[in-house]
């Protein structure tokens, strides 16, 4: 196989690589908020007899299945991925592409063992932010393969940078304990994590609180320093931020609609994307 005739179609892949990690967070949200965690009650099978789903586990087999078939899809688009990178040469392409592939199966397990630990609300935020990691690396692949010259951002900008990635990890995180201390528990037999869900929910405002005042730091850094493409990235990581603020609050005080809860999963990977992106943008790169 001549892997040169895919290297034109690195870029479209690596793009599709990020939308179906994205999506199938989710299709995953869909799964837990549906109460079909458990639809398959063990793994790598559904049932102890059949890999597919049946008749008789109903809806909630149907759509946690579907979401397990999902996980073919993402790993066929990571090995057409990695072997456009291989076509194009670029080590530092196949690098990153690799690391994707390999992250899919390895997190396929963990889902599993979310299965088989019935949904054990601690083992489910491991799972969640495996995949937020695999969109930064999704997020790495693309900045490599486009993105303007720049050069090293001077170092108070990136200790910015840098804190707005941490304290964004320590936002996602403690969205999940949220999650974990709440209703939509993936299944009605599955445990929480015990905590009092108003008290946590207040933590993760106020990480969240921190975060938009480091990104608001960033931005005025960087526009006074005449940084112009971290100061796009860094306004573009502040409306993702702001949406998910209007977003969690509204959810919180509507008692948790399943749409709302969704699309704050959705805005979840994309402030992944986003704070990987804004850590990128202060390295130097060279088109």
């Amino acid at each position: 196989m001549n892997l040169s005739r895919l290297a034109p179609w690195l870029w479209p892949l690596a793009i599709a690589n990020l939308l179906a990690n994205i999506g199938i967070v989710v299709t995953g949200a869909a799964v837990r908020l549906t109460g079909s965690g458990l639809g398959c009650p063990t793994w790598p099978r559904c049932t102890d007899e059949s890999y597919a789903a049946h008749g008789e586990l109903g809806l909630h087999g149907a759509i946690e299945f579907g979401n397990r078939l999902l996980t073919f899809v993402l790993a066929a688009v990571a090995v057409l991925t990695f072997l456009a990178a291989l076509g194009s040469g670029r080590r530092r392409a196949i690098w990153l592409a690799f690391v994707v592939g390999l992250s899919i199966p390895l997190q396929a397990v963990v889902g599993g063992i979310t299965v088989l630990t019935d949904l054990n609300p601690w083992i489910v935020s491991g799972h969640f932010l495996v995949s937020m990691l695999i969109i930064m690396f999704c997020v790495a692949l693309l900045d490599e393969l486009r993105s303007p010259t720049r050069g090293l951002a001077p170092v108070p900008v990136r200790a910015l940078a840098w804190a707005n990635l941490g304290v964004g990890w320590v936002v996602l995180y403690l969205g999940t304990v949220v999650t974990g201390a709440g209703p939509h528990a993936g299944d009605e037999g599955a445990a929480r994590n015990g905590l009092d869900p108003a008290t946590i929910s207040q933590v993760h405002a106020v990480s969240v609180y921190l975060l938009v005042a480091l990104t608001v730091a960033l931005l005025v850094v960087s526009l006074r320093s005449g940084l112009q493409w971290l100061a796009t990235v860094t306004g573009l990581v502040l409306a993702i931020e702001l949406a998910q603020g209007v977003l969690g609050w509204t959810q919180y005080w509507l008692d948790l609609p399943i749409v709302l809860v969704a699309l704050h999963m959705l805005g979840a990977g994309l402030l992944a994307a986003g704070l990987a992106r804004l850590a990128l943008a202060v390295l130097p790169h060279r088109t």
